[in-house]
């Protein structure tokens, strides 16, 4: 295993296990929510903090046209940007695919899972946002470094996809 590889193990293992440990945590911290046990009211409720995930998708859609906008890349087509913004662009793409994922996931799961569970609603969607944080900055410091953001919610989707089929086929 090379030395890259072993940074990106370390920081991808550090990841699943933070998240694993943050979703935990905030779902006993954070009460259920005072609505109709009925699907239309829980898949509202997941709208509302499926809302808070995208918060930083956005703010990387208003980074990346600033940065365009100020800058000689205005053209995309010429190709002009700068390591910073081909980053940024990176970072946005997969925020696009993980929300994605992390909606579909986040819906099916508010209308499959025990009603008192619930609060792994917004547990999940604060971890997502810390998340997609953490993989912005690792991957502006060094792109090895996006791992553990990246590893946190590729694993936060998949966990969120086996317990929808897990509740659903039992």
């Amino acid at each position: 295993m090379t030395k890259d590889q072993r940074t990106v193990l370390v920081g991808a293992l550090s990841g699943i296990i933070g998240m694993i440990l943050l979703v935990w945590l905030l779902s006993r911290l954070i009460h259920p929510p005072f609505i109709d046990d009925q699907a239309a009211a829980r898949l509202a409720y997941a709208l509302k903090w499926a809302v808070v995930a995208a918060v930083p998708f956005f703010a990387m859609i208003v980074v990346v046209g600033n940065e365009r906008f100020l800058s000689e890349a205005i053209d995309p087509t010429l190709h002009k940007e700068d390591a910073k913004m081909q980053v940024n662009g990176r970072v946005a793409d997969n925020a696009q695919q993980q929300l994605l994922l992390f909606v579909i996931g986040l819906l099916a799961l508010s209308v499959s899972m025990p009603f008192e569970r619930l609060s792994f609603v917004p547990a999940l969607a604060i971890t997502f946002v810390i998340a997609r944080i953490i993989f912005w900055i690792g991957y502006r410091i060094h792109p090895l470094y996006r791992a553990p953001g990246f590893s946190s919610l590729a694993y936060m989707n998949l966990f969120m996809f086996v317990a929808v089929f897990w509740l659903w086929l039992r």
